[in-house]
């Protein structure tokens, strides 16, 4: 499908939009920072009988104009992205979801905008970058044992990733971490078909700086707009301890935990993922 360019904050930033376009847009932020929107593949085109999607490349990767000044690659700036790329499309109602890193952005974007999006998902983050502390722990006791060493290598590897082969290769070989089961069978499908084109100069500079640092913590009190926040059981990265933080700290939030699931729960219980999510979106848009 041909990606439509929009003008977003003195760049532009790309966006493969499906589904009608009598329904509101839901804006898809995807993880990384330095991946793209083939991170969801397929996997929430059954939500287009509710919502137009608008799968983003946020600023400076994937098909997004790579021109972008070093000193906007931030999670501030990223968030305020999300409200332009609403007005480039003349949408007056719309929602977000983020996953992982786009999580950061979705949930900074509730917290600095109050309101701007009709609601929010929040897939798998955290509200405060100390949720973030206990992944060398965790990854110095990754099981099984013989992935152990080549998990580890890929986290390493971030801080100094240069080509795009590097960073699919790094991806591949981190990715039975982000998984419930480290050998899921449906692991090297998901390689396959999620992959994109990579942004290494934004994941080498965000994975030397704590990911976006992101600290929403104290002002989780600011959202007034619905939010779900979703978790998986087993997610090593972003603990679902952070995601009852969340939901403790935003008024009328809802917690959906997915029980079987680590970090990617659009692909490990894709069916109970859309389901919470379409019937979240419904209440919210009508």
């Amino acid at each position: 499908m041909t990606p439509q360019y929009l003008p977003v904050n003195r760049t532009r930033l790309s966006a493969d939009v499906r589904g009608p376009e009598q329904f509101p847009p839901l804006i898809v932020l995807h993880g990384g920072p330095g991946l793209d929107h083939h991170e969801f593949a397929d996997f929430l085109d059954p939500l287009t009988d509710t919502v137009r999607l608008v799968l983003l490349d946020m600023r400076a990767q994937g098909e997004s104009d790579r021109d972008a000044p070093e000193d906007t690659w931030t999670l501030e700036q990223m968030a305020a992205d999300v409200g332009g790329v609403a007005r480039a499309l003349g949408a007056d109602r719309y929602a977000v979801l983020g996953h992982s890193y786009g999580a950061f952005v979705a949930l900074q974007q509730a917290i600095s905008e109050p309101g701007a999006a009709a609601a929010s998902i929040v897939s798998c983050g955290v509200p405060s970058s100390r949720f973030l502390e206990g992944i060398e722990a965790k990854l110095a006791a990754f099981e099984p044992l013989h992935l152990r060493q080549q998990v580890q290598d890929s986290w390493a590897g971030e801080a100094a990733v240069k080509t795009e082969a590097d960073f699919a290769r790094l991806m591949a070989e981190q990715m039975p971490w982000h998984f419930a089961n480290p050998e899921d069978p449906r692991l090297p499908d998901y390689i396959r078909r999620s992959e994109g084109r990579y942004a290494p100069d934004v994941l080498r500079k965000f994975s030397a700086a704590g990911y976006g640092m992101i600290e929403a913590e104290s002002e989780l009190s600011r959202v007034t707009a619905p939010m779900l926040v979703l978790a998986g059981r087993y997610d090593r990265t972003c603990p679902l301890e952070a995601s009852q933080v969340t939901v403790a700290g935003v008024e009328g939030a809802q917690l959906h935990v997915f029980e079987e699931s680590g970090h990617m729960p659009f692909v490990e219980q894709p069916e109970e993922f859309l389901a919470v999510v379409r019937r979240f979106l419904q209440s919210v848009l009508g």
